[in-house]
Protein backbone atom coordinates (compact mmCIF):
# COMPACT_ATOMS: atom_id res chain seq x y z
CA UNK A 1 0.00 0.00 0.00
CA UNK A 2 1.45 3.23 -1.07
CA UNK A 3 2.15 6.52 1.31
CA UNK A 4 -0.64 9.20 1.90
CA UNK A 5 1.32 12.12 0.98
CA UNK A 6 -0.94 14.98 2.70
CA UNK A 7 0.25 19.23 3.05
CA UNK A 8 2.13 19.99 6.01
CA UNK A 9 0.23 21.58 8.95
CA UNK A 10 2.11 24.83 8.57
CA UNK A 11 3.74 25.65 4.99
CA UNK A 12 7.64 26.90 5.51
CA UNK A 13 7.39 30.43 5.03
CA UNK A 14 4.71 30.72 7.11
CA UNK A 15 6.68 28.98 10.30
CA UNK A 16 8.07 31.91 12.12
CA UNK A 17 4.80 34.33 12.09
CA UNK A 18 2.51 31.44 13.01
CA UNK A 19 4.86 30.81 15.99
CA UNK A 20 4.88 34.41 17.13
CA UNK A 21 1.16 34.35 16.70
CA UNK A 22 0.58 31.22 18.65
CA UNK A 23 2.84 32.53 21.49
CA UNK A 24 0.92 36.25 21.58
CA UNK A 25 -2.69 33.88 21.97
CA UNK A 26 -0.15 31.40 24.67
CA UNK A 27 -1.53 33.92 27.45
CA UNK A 28 -4.40 33.63 29.66
CA UNK A 29 -4.55 37.44 30.36
CA UNK A 30 -4.70 37.93 26.43
CA UNK A 31 -7.45 35.74 26.01
CA UNK A 32 -9.58 36.72 28.55
CA UNK A 33 -9.00 40.59 27.45
CA UNK A 34 -9.93 38.64 23.72
CA UNK A 35 -12.73 36.85 25.55
CA UNK A 36 -14.25 40.52 26.50
CA UNK A 37 -13.61 41.80 23.48
CA UNK A 38 -15.81 39.14 21.70
CA UNK A 39 -18.53 39.24 24.30
CA UNK A 40 -18.86 43.02 24.88
CA UNK A 41 -17.22 45.16 22.03
CA UNK A 42 -15.39 47.93 21.45
CA UNK A 43 -13.71 48.66 24.99
CA UNK A 44 -11.38 51.34 26.42
CA UNK A 45 -8.41 50.14 28.47
CA UNK A 46 -10.38 51.52 31.93
CA UNK A 47 -13.55 49.75 31.48
CA UNK A 48 -11.27 46.39 30.52
CA UNK A 49 -9.14 46.75 33.79
CA UNK A 50 -12.76 47.20 35.82
CA UNK A 51 -13.68 44.09 34.11
CA UNK A 52 -10.85 41.84 34.81
CA UNK A 53 -9.52 43.03 38.06
CA UNK A 54 -6.24 43.81 36.53
CA UNK A 55 -3.81 46.50 36.74
CA UNK A 56 -3.91 48.92 34.23
CA UNK A 57 -0.20 48.74 33.09
CA UNK A 58 -0.42 44.90 32.52
CA UNK A 59 -3.48 45.45 30.58
CA UNK A 60 -2.25 48.06 28.30
CA UNK A 61 1.22 45.37 28.07
CA UNK A 62 -1.37 43.39 26.69
CA UNK A 63 -3.30 44.90 24.63
CA UNK A 64 -0.14 46.47 23.09
CA UNK A 65 1.24 43.01 22.17
CA UNK A 66 -2.26 41.79 20.68
CA UNK A 67 -2.32 45.56 18.64
CA UNK A 68 1.67 44.52 17.09
CA UNK A 69 0.09 40.84 16.29
CA UNK A 70 -2.98 42.51 13.87
CA UNK A 71 -5.24 40.52 16.62
CA UNK A 72 -6.94 44.04 17.96
CA UNK A 73 -7.01 47.30 16.82
CA UNK A 74 -7.31 50.62 18.63
CA UNK A 75 -8.68 54.18 18.13
CA UNK A 76 -8.60 57.27 20.13
CA UNK A 77 -11.67 58.71 21.43
CA UNK A 78 -10.46 62.08 23.28
CA UNK A 79 -8.51 60.96 26.12
CA UNK A 80 -9.03 57.77 25.91
CA UNK A 81 -8.07 54.99 23.34
CA UNK A 82 -10.44 52.04 22.69
CA UNK A 83 -10.11 48.28 20.92
CA UNK A 84 -12.20 46.08 19.51
CA UNK A 85 -11.15 42.61 18.11
CA UNK A 86 -9.20 43.04 14.22
CA UNK A 87 -9.01 39.36 13.27
CA UNK A 88 -11.79 37.64 11.93
CA UNK A 89 -10.60 34.24 11.89
CA UNK A 90 -9.91 34.49 15.54
CA UNK A 91 -13.61 32.72 16.45
CA UNK A 92 -13.52 29.81 14.06
CA UNK A 93 -9.90 29.26 15.34
CA UNK A 94 -10.95 29.01 19.26
CA UNK A 95 -13.92 27.05 18.10
CA UNK A 96 -11.95 24.44 16.46
CA UNK A 97 -9.55 23.97 19.51
CA UNK A 98 -11.75 23.94 21.80
CA UNK A 99 -14.35 21.74 20.61
CA UNK A 100 -10.92 19.48 20.54
CA UNK A 101 -10.14 19.80 23.69
CA UNK A 102 -13.63 19.10 24.95
CA UNK A 103 -14.31 15.87 22.59
CA UNK A 104 -10.84 13.70 23.04
CA UNK A 105 -9.80 11.27 20.04
CA UNK A 106 -9.37 8.35 22.73
CA UNK A 107 -12.69 8.67 24.35
CA UNK A 108 -10.81 9.62 28.01
CA UNK A 109 -12.14 12.76 29.71
CA UNK A 110 -9.78 16.00 28.67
Amino acid sequence: MGVVKQAPLVPETLLEPVARRLRVLGDPVRLRLLNLLRTRGELSVQEMVDALGLRQPNVSKHLNQLAREGLVQRRRDGVHVRYRLADPSLAGLFLLLCRSLETPSDGAPP
